[in-house]
């Protein structure tokens, strides 16, 4: 029984008037921090709790909103945390995971369950591209997804790639992160029989226009089966990538 139906079992039998129930049924839905309206329904409607992103947030109003999930005992991403932001809140939150590779701080309460019809793969063409490759796998691992990690495999040195193929075969999503050209995904993607994300980086000389030119490559992409998020959007690419592999039969 959740907590809507306990409510409404309340009610009937007495134990809470409607005026306290209709209170917390709201509470239910969303909750007003002032700064901030945490949706508290997104996991029942989506599948996936509420991420935070941090970036652009001051510090109070990310321990606040951090400190409103801890308390309910919520599992809570937080995506884009500068590292010194980490530094001055992580006393308050002792049980805090911080990979400062990625900016991914994690909280968990509630045992994350494997799921998925099989792995994620995260590919990326170098190791400028780790960070935004290791937001992707962060968020796969943080909703019970199996990663499987394939870095500095761009297509300057195609063996490398070539190498790894069959590994990368083997997942039921792959996404692949690039600056540059943005070529990678469109070699995966012409060698591979599953969805391929394609997140561009902006890693590059002069031209790449911060990632632009990227993006526009692999929009333009011949290779079939290939959808394409923001520039540096790891967590978006992470997020799709774990909406396409989950197993609708569990």
């Amino acid at each position: 029984m959740n907590r809507l139906e306990e409510l409404l079992t309340q009610v009937r039998s007495g134990e809470i008037d409607v005026s306290c129930a209709a209170a917390e049924v709201q509470s239910l839905y969303f909750t007003d921090l002032g700064h901030s309206v945490l949706d508290m329904d997104r996991e029942r409607r989506t599948g996936q709790g509420e991420v935070v992103y941090c970036a652009g947030k001051n510090t109070q109003q990310i321990r606040d909103i951090l400190s409103h999930f801890d308390t309910n005992r919520i599992n809570v991403l937080g995506t884009r945390l500068k590292e010194e932001v980490y530094e001055e809140i992580k006393d308050q939150f002792p049980h805090a995971v911080y990979a400062k590779d990625s900016q991914i701080l994690t909280i968990t309460h509630q045992k994350i369950e494997r799921q998925g019809r099989g792995a994620i793969a995260v590919v990326s063409a170098g190791t400028s591209d780790h960070t935004v490759a290791e937001e992707a796998a962060k968020t796969i691992e943080f909703y019970g997804h199996e990663v499987k990690r394939f870095n500095d495999v761009g297509v300057a040195g195609i063996h490398r790639l070539l190498n790894r193929l069959e590994e990368i075969r083997s997942a039921e999503v792959v996404i692949a992160v690039a600056g540059m050209e943005g070529a990678l995904a469109s070699v995966v993607g012409g060698l591979v029989d599953v969805p391929v994300i394609a997140v561009p980086t902006s890693v590059g000389y002069g031209a790449n226009f911060k990632g632009v030119s990227a993006l526009l490559a692999m929009l333009n992409s011949c290779a079939s089966g290939i959808s394409v998020v923001n520039i540096d959007n790891g967590f978006g690419a992470g997020y799709l990538a774990v909406m396409i592999n989950k197993d609708h039969t569990q």
